[in-house]
């Protein structure tokens, strides 16, 4: 037995920390900036999950948050911009034991990488994807992204931004995510709860988490995040209990069809009974997506687990494929493979040639 660890099979396994997840490089992100939070709870829970540092990736593409992997004591890559959830495919295809993290921004991964991360969710590749959501290209100095909200102005629309807005959430959801989470920079308890739930998922796992600019595009999430507000316009998704809001639980979601409506208990005959409740479970993604497309102020805002379902992934289905393709034809041959069939033979010094 060790001071730091305990003893399995005669091995000392060592006890991990936060600080051993703290890498020797200096964050290099503006004071103030959401994504130090984001950071922390990232390194608070890594030691919780039992998981070696050799057995963890960080990979992320082109942004601010896109230096994470840098300040993580981890493997991890810094890869090119939009194709971060490209290059962990492979990573975590190739080496299915590993624990893979895709660390990306509203521009990289909705933008350019639009793509890469609809299609690596689609296929439930096990990846804990995190997008920072601050809503605007704080990098490059403040342009619009693609979660800009309709008339903001900024550098790259004085007059207003005429860009209708990508909802994450909705993209993850018509992706058939299997995870899907949201939690916000200010609240770093709950913030750390979603990071663990998050980890701890097998399959395609996403979480958005609002993340403040300061410097671009301050105080963007203020209106409903602050704590002496946040009761009143946040409303926490806990699963088999009702949607109550309010700093007395004392306001509702219920749906009137298939929209959602703010009531009031007590109010015209309401009871917790009318209440809505959480179902993050539920096959179908139908009822996540409509909560998912509430926001402030017509509605509270959603934070917490919206769906968590399990299903077989991709690489556990590619592993078994090879396998049955092995058992039934042999290990194979690559240089037979590749001579196989038609191929195409050069004659002589005129390079002219023939099928075979």
């Amino acid at each position: 037995m060790s001071e730091n660890g305990h003893t399995t099979n005669g091995h000392t396994e060592v006890k991990l920390t936060r600080k051993d997840f703290i890498s020797d490089q200096e964050v290099r992100w503006c004071p103030g900036c959401g994504d130090y939070s984001i950071l922390a709870q990232v390194q608070k829970v890594m030691p919780e999950l039992g998981v070696s540092k050799e057995k963890i990736v960080f990979v992320s593409g082109i942004g601010c948050s896109s230096r994470f992997p840098y300040y993580m004591n981890t493997y991890g890559f810094h890869t090119i911009h939009g194709r971060g959830p490209a290059v962990a495919t492979g990573i975590k295809v190739a080496n299915p034991e590993l624990n893979v993290w895709v660390i990306t921004g509203d521009g990289d991964a909705l933008s350019i990488g639009g793509n890469h991360f609809i299609h690596a969710i689609r296929r439930n590749i096990d990846l804990k994807i995190v997008l920072f959501n601050n809503r605007i290209y704080g990098l490059t100095k403040g342009q619009y992204s693609p979660t800009s909200e309709l008339g903001k102005k900024n550098k790259s629309a004085p007059m207003g931004v005429i860009d209708y807005p990508i909802n994450p959430l909705s993209m993850a959801f018509a992706s058939e995510a299997t995870f899907v989470a949201r939690s916000v920079d200010t609240d770093p308890k709950h913030l750390s709860s979603v990071i663990e739930r998050l980890a701890r998922h097998k399959g395609s796992a996403f979480v958005e988490v609002y993340q403040n600019c300061n410097i671009f595009n301050d105080a963007a999430f203020k209106p409903f995040s602050e704590r002496d507000v946040r009761d009143d316009r946040m409303v926490n998704l806990e699963h088999g209990r009702p949607l109550l809001f309010g700093k007395k639980k004392e306001k509702g979601i219920r749906l009137n069809g298939v929209t959602p409506e703010v009531v009031t208990i007590g109010e015209n005959g309401i009871t917790v009974a009318d209440i809505l409740v959480h179902d993050e479970t539920s096959p179908e993604p139908n009822l996540a997506y409509i909560l998912g497309r509430m926001q402030y102020p017509e509605y509270p805002v959603p934070v917490g687990v919206f769906r968590a379902v399990e299903k077989p992934t991709y690489e556990e289905m590619l592993d078994d494929q090879i396998s049955t393709a092995v058992g039934a034809k042999g290990p194979g041959d690559l240089a037979k493979l590749l001579n196989s069939g038609e191929t195409w033979v050069i004659d002589g010094e005129n390079g002219n040639g023939h099928v075979n």
